[in-house]
């Protein structure tokens, strides 16, 4: 049993596979031009991303971080309640998707309730004719 059937879905939308992910992490965005900081739940993929410091500073590498979701006020609960759905989810051998979902209303406004969509078809043989995207004015 694995996670490569699981897909998370970041905050602008794209997928990275479950099994890729070697940690999670919360932590605050310093406050930049008048804009607020904010909170970003992250995975960390075992992938070394670098920089250029300057002469006298070399080559800097560190993780890749890609965000689930940013949210005002630190969502303290979300990266055990990713870890936990994640470990439910090898050992049921599942398939799909996972996401985090910022509660915009009522008294749990601002916090990051993390969700799982399971694949409709769990047969992996059955061929269905591709989805349409959305349409984009050229």
């Amino acid at each position: 049993m694995s996670l490569t059937n699981v897909w998370l879905q970041m905050f602008d939308g794209s997928l990275v596979r479950a099994d890729q992910v070697v940690g999670i992490e919360l932590h605050q965005t310093p406050e930049i031009a008048g804009k607020p900081s904010r909170w970003l739940l992250d995975v960390v993929l075992p992938v070394s991303v670098g920089s250029g410091g300057g002469l006298h500073e070399g080559w800097r590498t560190a993780a890749l971080h890609r965000t689930l979701t940013q949210v005002s006020s630190p969502p303290h609960g979300a990266p055990p309640a990713l870890a936990r759905l994640l470990a439910r989810l090898d050992a049921a051998d599942a398939t799909g998707t996972v996401r985090a979902e910022v509660d915009r209303s009522g008294a749990t406004a601002g916090s990051v309730r993390i969700g799982f969509t399971p694949f409709a078809d769990d047969d992996p043989d059955a061929l269905h004719p591709a989805e349409p995207a959305a349409a984009s004015a050229l």
